[in-house]
């Protein structure tokens, strides 16, 4: 390849960012016409898949007019913010993909800020065009107010937009222009995204910015080479940030993206990505570089984790029935290992042996490792997720840290949300009608009040409200916020729930389980109507006698249980509580089993 180019994809969950790049592959030639593929073919992660959204930062790489095109994938998330920030530092251009009809979003704006701030200019692609309710003048302007807003400058201001439906695969500059296919895109991206330069004569040096392990290959580190020639089994030594020398070695492989795949290649030049492999020790951050290269090259700082979960050994009764790596030792070696490759993960080892607090972006992130954990075969323990305070150096005062919160809701329920985000504390900033008989509502709030807000918010809007959150600032405590205002309903035995039994408890709450599950002495089965927690028995069958027969059961028509995800629980709990997570099952229980010891630790909190 003769020139290559080196850009990031932008957009907020949902606006169309990884099937524009599946189009892009398909139009460039990267996969045959008769070629089967799966949709969305750069989320390979299953709960990517899963989910729809992108978590890990992925590098692809596409040929158009002999040029190579190297396109990475960011989240749009801003819990997974610790990945966009490293991969900004690898690209010279951004693509920013915005929804017609919703516009920009907060997590455009949070991954926008930062590549303006780092001086990359924008090509703006205005997507789901042929929408019936798409906005294309309206949206064009909210992008342009809003990287004024964000102190763009005035050649930043100047952007190219073209108007796309990536769906149909077609991109115009004109609205006028015939929707032919993405070639208008293709030729503005080698307009305006400049060639990577690099300094080919002078020493190797090049700066990790993501780390993922390979079964075959080890540690593969990935990052853009920022100057010199890479070959193939040529000694490097890896620097940390203050340059202390942590490593030397061989490069074993040298592997460069072509399409969806990895490939060997023998040698790599200044301006290209890659991935290498022969280290043990490097990780992101870090420098590679020939052993005759002193200074290590800049890395960006990494916003600080605004939350953290404590992760425990499973101690419930029934511990390693379903999973099969439940010691303390297999749990902080698996975390270790995340916090390795992910950089905005914090471990730290708490007194009781048995337990680690992490600490990471959001509930989002730490959800997802904790699914990811389950599906790996660990079972675990999760205590209440809680805010990272921090204590103001000059007054003394302690600080929370704080959301801005972007609420889009059906005029009708923008009272009820009002209400609520008052009761956590929010305060509203802008409240504007944004058409189609919708209001956006934009509040600046403390992270500690939103903590499971989600699902209620679901309720209250019917399912039809949008929240998107952002990390604002570290602002002032704000004081005392309620939390859960009703009780729960413990179990006091061990064994197999019965239908006739729930049936009896119906009118003391909403129940978490249904006939049949295991259950065991201290397990949260349900939601008390009051304010207090009671323990009942869920075993108790029917007393039968001549009169009384089974067959009566049959006829117990129970109310359908209120089953809740994994994000979901672990919102729920309160301080004395814990989610218990294995391969097949998710549990909400008591901290403290035995009836007897909670009464003590209740005591002993008077």
């Amino acid at each position: 390849m003769s020139k290559i180019r080196n850009l990031a994809i932008i957009a907020h969950v949902d606006h169309g960012k990884t099937t524009l790049v599946d189009t892009l592959f398909r139009q460039s030639g990267v996969f045959r016409d008769n070629q089967r593929i799966a949709e969305r073919a750069m989320d390979s992660n299953d709960l990517e898949k899963e989910r729809g959204i992108t978590i890990l930062a992925k590098c692809t790489s596409i040929e158009w007019k002999d040029q190579r095109l190297n396109i990475v994938d960011t989240p749009g998330h801003a819990d997974f913010g610790g990945e966009v920030e490293r991969i900004l530092s690898m690209v010279d251009g951004v693509l920013v993909l915005v929804d017609a009809s919703e516009g920009p979003m907060p997590q455009t704006k949070f991954v926008t800020a930062k590549a303006l701030r780092q001086g990359l200019k924008p090509i703006v692609v205005i997507n789901k065009a042929d929408k019936p309710d798409a906005r294309l003048y309206e949206v064009h302007e909210e992008v342009f107010d809003l990287f004024a807003a964000l102190d763009a400058t005035d050649e930043q201001l100047d952007f190219p937009t073209l108007y796309a439906s990536a769906k149909e695969g077609w991109a115009i500059e004109g609205l006028e222009d015939e929707k032919k296919d993405l070639s208008p895109l293709f030729d503005t991206i080698l307009r305006h995204v400049p060639v990577a330069e690099g300094h080919p004569e002078a020493p190797f040096a090049m700066l990790v910015t993501t780390l993922e392990s390979d079964p075959y290959l080890g540690r593969i580190l990935t990052g853009r080479i920022q100057s010199g020639t890479a070959r193939v089994n040529m000694s490097v030594k890896a620097l940390d940030r203050e340059g202390q020398v942590l490593e030397q070695t061989r490069l074993t492989k040298l592997l460069a993206f072509r399409g969806l795949e990895r490939l060997p290649i023998q040698e790599a030049v200044a301006g290209d990505i890659i991935a290498v492999a022969g280290f043990e020790k490097a990780t992101v951050s870090d420098t590679i570089c020939v052993p005759e290269v002193m200074e290590p090259l800049k890395a960006l700082p990494i916003d600080p984790p605004t939350l953290a979960m404590t992760f425990c050994v499973n101690d419930s009764p029934f511990a390693g029935k379903e999973g099969k790596k439940v010691t303390s030792r297999m749990i902080r070696d698996r975390l270790l290992t995340e916090a390795e490759s992910n950089v905005s993960i914090k471990v730290t080892e708490t007194q009781n042996t048995d337990a680690f607090e992490v600490a990471g972006r959001g509930e989002l992130q730490l959800g997802v490792l904790i699914e990811t954990m389950r599906r790996e075969g660990f079972e675990l323990a999760i205590g209440r997720p809680r805010v990272l305070f921090k204590t103001d150096e000059e007054t003394g005062q302690t600080l929370e840290p704080m959301e801005e919160v972007q609420i889009d809701v059906d005029d009708e329920y923008a009272g009820i949300v009002v209400e609520k985000m008052g009761l956590r504390k929010g305060e509203m900033i802008d409240m504007r009608p944004s058409g189609g008989g919708k209001t956006r509502i934009v509040f600046i709030a403390p992270s500690r009040g939103l903590i499971g807000y989600q699902g209620e918010f679901l309720t209250d809007t019917r399912g039809t409200g949008i929240m998107s959150r952002l990390f604002h600032s570290y602002g002032a405590f704000k004081g005392p916020i309620g939390g859960r205002r009703n009780g729960v309903l413990i179990s006091n035995a061990t064994g197999q729930a019965v239908a006739y039994a729930l049936w009896n408890l119906e009118d003391r709450g909403v129940m978490f389980i249904v006939p049949g599950t295991a259950i065991y002495e201290g397990m949260i089965i349900g939601e008390h109507t009051r304010d207090n927690d009671l323990e009942v028995n869920p075993l108790k069958a029917k007393q039968l006698t001549n009169f009384r027969t089974t067959s009566k059961d049959e006829a117990v028509r129970l109310t359908p249980p209120r089953l809740m995800t994994l994000e979901q629980a672990i919102a729920y709990i309160e301080d004395d509580e814990l989610v218990e997570v294995t391969p097949k099952s998710l549990r909400i229980r008591k901290a403290l089993l035995d009836p007897n010891a909670r009464k003590r630790a209740d005591r002993e909190k008077v």
